[in-house]
Protein backbone atom coordinates (compact mmCIF):
# COMPACT_ATOMS: atom_id res chain seq x y z
CA UNK A 1 0.00 0.00 0.00
CA UNK A 2 1.42 3.40 -0.76
CA UNK A 3 0.75 6.37 1.31
CA UNK A 4 2.37 9.91 2.36
CA UNK A 5 4.17 9.89 5.18
CA UNK A 6 5.73 13.88 6.34
CA UNK A 7 5.22 14.57 2.31
CA UNK A 8 6.91 11.61 0.93
CA UNK A 9 6.62 8.77 -0.70
CA UNK A 10 6.19 5.25 1.46
CA UNK A 11 4.87 1.90 0.21
CA UNK A 12 4.01 -0.07 3.57
CA UNK A 13 3.90 -4.18 3.34
CA UNK A 14 1.52 -6.51 4.97
CA UNK A 15 0.12 -3.60 6.55
CA UNK A 16 -3.65 -2.11 8.18
CA UNK A 17 -3.33 -0.07 11.14
CA UNK A 18 -1.47 3.20 11.76
CA UNK A 19 0.79 1.49 14.36
CA UNK A 20 2.07 -1.15 12.19
CA UNK A 21 2.59 2.09 9.71
CA UNK A 22 4.29 3.85 12.54
CA UNK A 23 6.54 0.73 13.65
CA UNK A 24 7.71 0.06 9.79
CA UNK A 25 8.47 4.19 9.02
CA UNK A 26 10.60 3.84 13.00
CA UNK A 27 8.72 6.59 13.88
CA UNK A 28 10.25 8.29 17.26
CA UNK A 29 8.87 9.52 20.16
CA UNK A 30 6.98 11.64 21.21
CA UNK A 31 4.85 13.01 18.59
CA UNK A 32 1.07 13.07 18.03
CA UNK A 33 -0.19 12.27 14.35
CA UNK A 34 -2.65 13.20 12.27
CA UNK A 35 -4.42 11.28 9.14
CA UNK A 36 -5.54 13.20 6.12
CA UNK A 37 -5.56 16.50 8.64
CA UNK A 38 -7.31 14.75 10.94
CA UNK A 39 -5.63 14.59 14.56
CA UNK A 40 -5.74 10.38 15.75
CA UNK A 41 -5.24 9.97 19.05
CA UNK A 42 -2.77 7.85 20.15
CA UNK A 43 -5.72 4.75 21.89
CA UNK A 44 -7.09 4.77 18.61
CA UNK A 45 -3.96 4.10 16.54
CA UNK A 46 -4.37 0.25 16.55
CA UNK A 47 -7.79 0.17 15.29
CA UNK A 48 -7.53 2.88 12.83
CA UNK A 49 -6.94 1.43 9.31
CA UNK A 50 -5.03 3.18 6.51
CA UNK A 51 -6.52 3.49 3.09
CA UNK A 52 -4.65 3.31 0.03
CA UNK A 53 -3.00 7.33 -0.81
CA UNK A 54 -3.77 8.35 2.81
CA UNK A 55 -1.41 11.16 3.49
CA UNK A 56 0.00 11.07 7.22
CA UNK A 57 1.72 13.85 8.93
CA UNK A 58 4.01 13.29 12.36
CA UNK A 59 4.34 16.34 14.41
CA UNK A 60 6.97 17.02 16.74
CA UNK A 61 6.99 19.25 19.69
CA UNK A 62 8.69 22.51 19.53
CA UNK A 63 10.50 24.09 22.88
CA UNK A 64 10.71 27.69 22.88
CA UNK A 65 10.03 30.81 24.55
Amino acid sequence: MKITINGESFELVNTSNLTQALQQFAAKEPFAVAINGQFIPRSQCDTHLLNEGDSIELLSPIQGG
